[in-house]
């Protein structure tokens, strides 16, 4: 469902915007620093409920205001417009509102406005540690599985348990009735997680053979613990590891996404604009899959399109980016960055000092 219409109130150096939005390409040109990615910042937050530039609410709050307040209209297959909004507080409070009603989750604007975020530090994604990458299956697989949330929560908090258990536990028995229940659901969750995966390869090796045609990129997943081995066994045999270390070593925690070409990390052997690529490849893959799999269309954001880029590769993502029919937020300094990417149901928005303002475009 692509947003129809965007309200941002207080958010960062926006005082103010109400702008009517392309179910294609929208595109937001502008200087450095004069709100392109603070409007991006705001559309990943109706999504996420959370910003993926800082974690401190007070920082995106506007100054001298209390709170902020991100509105958007989805278009449904209906027909009939679907409002969601999201307000934050600096006292640290959230409120969540779908189709007019109060008190909803955050977990349930990430299921009505999937987003995917490309952007000049999502090298994270393949250069740092596996957090990055197990959040990058996680996305996936909370899509794809309704029971995929709870399960990971009640995960959370027996780790948590169990960590402040070998802390002062004497002997494995006092473990042992918590430990039977983590590696149940711990169990679920890797088996979730490795089909996902195995599904996503097949979207992602053409795509990747597109975007990096000199390179054999090959992924697989790596669960946080032996292949075929019992998790309840490996808790019990590694009881005095883990209290000597204070928390849980192995397990669902410690789930990675391994990407290699022949044998080495890619990081050690891709340039800057092909590990770009590949960032591309993979959140591409991971919003068509979502689309082939549940019907729903992702909606991509793309800050500073041609960092790490040169022309060609501009060229090759945008072609695929069309091809996937979705909703697309592009950010750029100058137009000639995106003249590739236009089409006649395209928007173009100036953004200056935090005012947004519709571009007519011409018609070539």
């Amino acid at each position: 469902m692509p947003l129809s219409r965007l309200i941002v109130k207080q958010f960062r150096n926006i005082e103010a915007c109400d702008i009517n939005l392309s179910s294609g390409f929208n595109f937001l040109i502008g200087a450095n620093g004069s709100g392109k990615t603070s409007l991006l910042e705001a559309v990943y937050l109706l999504g996420h409920g959370r910003s993926f530039k800082s974690s401190i609410t007070g920082r995106i709050i506007q100054h001298d205001h209390q709170d902020l307040f991100v509105h958007g209209r989805l278009d449904t297959e209906s027909g009939m417009p679907l409002p969601i909004g999201i307000n934050k507080r600096r006292d640290g409070t959230t409120e969540v509102k779908i189709a007019g009603q109060t008190g909803q989750k955050l977990a349930e604007l990430a299921h009505v406005l999937p987003l995917q975020l490309i952007h000049p530090e999502g090298f994270d994604l393949l250069t740092d540690g596996p957090k990055h990458r197990r959040a990058f299956i996680d996305w996936g697989v909370f899509h794809c599985e309704p029971l995929f949330y709870e399960v990971w929560g009640r995960i959370k908090r027996l780790h948590k348990q169990r960590n402040a258990l070998l802390k002062t536990a004497t002997h494995y028995q006092e473990l042992k009735y918590w430990d039977q229940e983590l590696a149940k659901l711990a169990s679920q969750i890797s088996a979730w997680r490795a089909q996902y995966v195995e599904q996503l390869i097949e979207v992602a090796a053409p795509l990747c053979q597109d975007f990096l045609p000199e390179f054999d990129v090959n992924i697989s997943f790596y669960q946080g613990w032996e292949k075929n081995a019992d998790y309840a066994e490996i808790l019990q045999k590694n009881f005095e590891r883990d209290q000597h270390l204070g928390y849980t070593f192995s397990g669902p925690n410690k789930a990675d996404l391994k990407i290699r070409i022949k044998g080495t990390p890619v990081e050690d052997i891709l340039s800057r604009g092909q590990l770009k690529l590949l960032v591309c490849a993979l959140r591409v893959a991971q919003g068509q899959h979502l689309t082939q799999l549940t019907g729903k269309q992702c909606i991509y954001l793309i800050d500073d399109f041609a960092s790490e880029l040169d022309s060609q590769r501009r060229a090759r993502l945008a072609t695929c980016l069309k091809e996937t029919s979705a909703q697309v937020f592009v950010s750029s300094i100058t137009e000639s960055q995106i003249s590739d990417m236009m089409s006649e149901n395209s928007k173009m928005f100036h953004v200056e000092r935090g005012k947004i303002e519709a571009i007519i475009i011409e018609p070539e």
